[in-house]
C-alpha cells in the first residue's frame, strides 16, 4: 500500500486552532503501518467526548467546541480519519472501504482504550460512530447524533446523492474547501477555506475523499448493508441516552433525525433539539451551541445517574 503524509508545515499557523497533535500508529489489513492523528483536549482523567467528522472535513471542524466541552471538565478527542487532517492517506481509491474505516477507528479507540465514551457525530462521523457504538457498546454511554445517518441501501437514496457520486469521481479538482463553505450557512473566510484544503497538497493526496461518497450504501446489496442492518437491530436495542441535535439548513440531511427518535430506546423523552441557523455543517456555522448542546445533555444525564 502506497501511503502519502501531509508536510508538518502545511498545518502551521491555522486560524483559531491552537491544538497539540497526538498520533496512535495502527494497522491496515495488509500489514501497512498508519499513523492516525487526534486531539486530545481537557481533562485528561475526564468523561471522553469523541467529536468524530465527516466527508470532506477534518478535526479542524471541531475547533470552536472544544473550548466549551474541555471547560465542562471532559476529555476532549477529535481523531481525522485514515485519508483526512493530519493522519495518513493511502494513495488509492482501492485501499479504501466502509469496513476499514470501522477497523480503523476501532483499533484507535481500544489502543487508547476508551471507555465511558460520549460520542458526537456529523455526517460519516455517524455512519462510522454509530455502528462503532453499536458494535462496542460497553465503551459508549451517550449519543449526539448532528446531521447524519446509516443508510442500508433498502431506502431509495436522492437524485442529488448521485450527483453527488458522480461529481466526487469526475471533477478535475475535487474542491475541499469550498465544498465546506457550500455546506455551511455563513459564508466562510478564504483563511477558513484553505485551512480545510491544509490536508491536501495536491490531488494525489484526496483518494480518500473522493472515495467516500462511493461508500455510501445505496443499494440492499451493498458490502456495508448486511453490517449496517445488524448495526441496527443493535441500536433498536439502545437504552443508553441517545440525542439528535440536526440542523435547520442542512437541506441534504433535514428531517433525518426522525427515524432515529423513532426507533431508539434511548432517544425516548429526551431534549432533542434543531440547531437554528445551521447549514450541514452546523460546527462551523454553530459551533458553540452545539457543544452547549452535548454539555447539557451530558451532564443532566450524569446527575440523574448519580
Amino acid at each position: 500500500m502506497k501511503v502519502l503524509r501531509t508536510p508538518d508545515e502545511r498545518f502551521q499557523n491555522l486560524p483559531n486552532f491552537p491544538y497539540s497533535p497526538h498520533y496512535q500508529d495502527i494497522q491496515a489489513e495488509d500489514g501497512t503501518t498508519l499513523r492516525m492523528h487526534y486531539l486530545d483536549e481537557g481533562n485528561s482523567n475526564g468523561q471522553p467526548v469523541l467529536l468524530m467528522h465527516g466527508e470532506p472535513s477534518w478535526c479542524f471542524l471541531y475547533r470552536k467546541m472544544i473550548p466549551t466541552l474541555a471547560k465542562a471538565g471532559f476529555r476532549v478527542l477529535a481523531p481525522d480519519l485514515i485519508g483526512f487532517g493530519r493522519s495518513d492517506k493511502p494513495a488509492e481509491q482501492s485501499d479504501y472501504s466502509y469496513q476499514s474505516h470501522i477497523d480503523w477507528v476501532t483499533q484507535w479507540i481500544k489502543a487508547l482504550d476508551l471507555k465511558n465514551i460520549a460520542l458526537v457525530c456529523q455526517d460519516w462521523g455517524g455512519l462510522l460512530g454509530l455502528r462503532i457504538a453499536a458494535e462496542n457498546q460497553s465503551r459508549f454511554s451517550h449519543i449526539v447524533a448532528a446531521n447524519t445517518a446509516l443508510p442500508t441501501g433498502d431506502q431509495q437514496l436522492p437524485e442529488a446523492f448521485f450527483q453527488w457520486q458522480k461529481f466526487s469521481q469526475e471533477v478535475p479538482e475535487f474542491p475541499v474547501g469550498q465544498i465546506i463553505n457550500m455546506g455551511t450557512v455563513s459564508s466562510l473566510s478564504e483563511e477558513i477555506i484553505q485551512a480545510y484544503d491544509a490536508p491536501f497538497p495536491d490531488e494525489s493526496y484526496k483518494a480518500g475523499a473522493r472515495v467516500f461518497p462511493m461508500l455510501v450504501p445505496a443499494k440492499p446489496n451493498d458490502p456495508a448493508s448486511e453490517a449496517n442492518r445488524k448495526a441496527w437491530e443493535l441500536l433498536k436495542q439502545w437504552q443508553k441516552p441517545f440525542l439528535t441535535a440536526f440542523s435547520d439548513k442542512d437541506p441534504i440531511m433535514k428531517g433525518g433525525e426522525k427515524i432515529f427518535q423513532k426507533l431508539i430506546p434511548g432517544a425516548q423523552s429526551q431534549p432533542h433539539t434543531i440547531i437554528e441557523k445551521g447549514g450541514h455543517f452546523l460546527q462551523e456555522d454553530q459551533g458553540e451551541k452545539l457543544a452547549e448542546v452535548v454539555v447539557e445533555f451530558i451532564k443532566a444525564k450524569l446527575h440523574t445517574l448519580t
